[in-house]
């Protein structure tokens, strides 16, 4: 029997394999019959305890499009609302689908189904990392820059799940990554000391303008998250890691913007740069599909 493919972590694959995905979401986008039919009779289980539009939609659509079928469920649609253990959820689920996709505040709960599930887990996002997201940043990236391999990147902002992937990334995809983060919201320094062992070039400052001088794009997020209740304090500590005008100016010249989304216009970002001429965040969007098809025909078809 095969090893299960999970899809958990970016820092669990050979940069070979993600590279794959990554040519093949943009295959899948060019021509989409490449991937016609190859999930039929497949079906994913998708349990979000956080609300999701952009994982739930693009997963639901890729699944169809593959030729698939995909379950949404809340907690409370399970007998999770009522206190059945994770491993026994994942081994009923087994026993039903191909595959489960699970969106949850909690990492340890994704983990908790993967050492429980005989079928393929997907990190549809947890308070650690946010792996899809990335990849359809990758592929972002690419379209409009070229190779992202050398090119350099900065995040600004909470060093929240999407820095520490943005960090993972760097040591995959062998680019430049500054962050700039207040120093009680930097990154994990677990995440940081694994990319910095495989010789990521990857640095944490305070100082927004060093992170974005020269960068080829400037990233960010919002800076209260689902599962987070730090409020105003938080929020006046992020302020000067906005991304606005004067940040953008100190990019390349042919710098692009991302924002994996829901976006506070005012907060992390301002509304010129996020509605602006270097913003890329809805062709980020979309290529969420295309990086989602590409994950699952890698999870449940033995892409590779």
């Amino acid at each position: 029997m095969s090893a299960i493919r999970h899809f958990i972590g970016l820092e669990a694959f050979e940069p070979k394999t993600l590279r794959h995905m990554i040519e093949r979401a943009g295959e899948l986008k060019r021509a989409p019959e490449t991937g016609r039919g190859a999930l039929a009779g497949k079906t994913l289980a998708m349990i979000f305890e956080t609300p999701s539009t952009r994982t739930r939609i693009s997963f639901d659509v890729a699944m169809n499009k593959l030729g698939g079928r995909s379950i949404a469920l809340s907690p409370g649609e399970l007998q999770l609302g009522r206190g059945e253990s994770i491993g026994d959820t994942a081994r009923v689920l087994s026993r039903y689908v191909d595959a489960v996709l699970l969106r949850t505040a909690s990492h340890e709960s994704l983990l908790q189904l993967v050492e429980n599930a005989d079928v393929p887990i997907i990190n549809g996002l947890t308070d650690r990392t946010h792996p899809c997201q990335l990849m359809a940043d990758v592929l972002t990236f690419e379209e409009h820059l070229g190779a992202i391999e050398g090119r350099r990147v900065a995040w600004l902002g909470d060093g929240n799940n999407m820095a520490a992937t943005w960090i993972q990334a760097a040591a995959q995809f062998r680019f430049s990554l500054r962050l700039a983060c207040p120093a009680e919201y930097a990154p994990e320094a677990e995440i940081l000391d694994w990319a910095l062992a495989r010789g990521a070039d990857v640095e944490v400052g305070e100082d927004v303008h060093h992170a974005a001088a020269g960068a080829d794009c400037v990233v960010t997020d919002t800076w209260i998250s689902m599962s987070d209740d730090a409020g105003k304090q938080k929020i006046e500590a992020l302020r000067p890691y906005q991304v606005n005008e004067a940040v953008m100016a100190k990019a390349d010249r042919g710098a692009i913007f991302l924002h994996c989304l829901p976006a506070k216009r005012g907060l992390e970002v301002s509304p010129a740069v996020i509605d602006g001429g270097q913003s890329r965040v809805f062709d980020e969007a979309e290529n969420r599909l295309h990086a989602q098809e590409a994950i699952l025909l890698w999870c449940l078809a033995g892409e590779s």
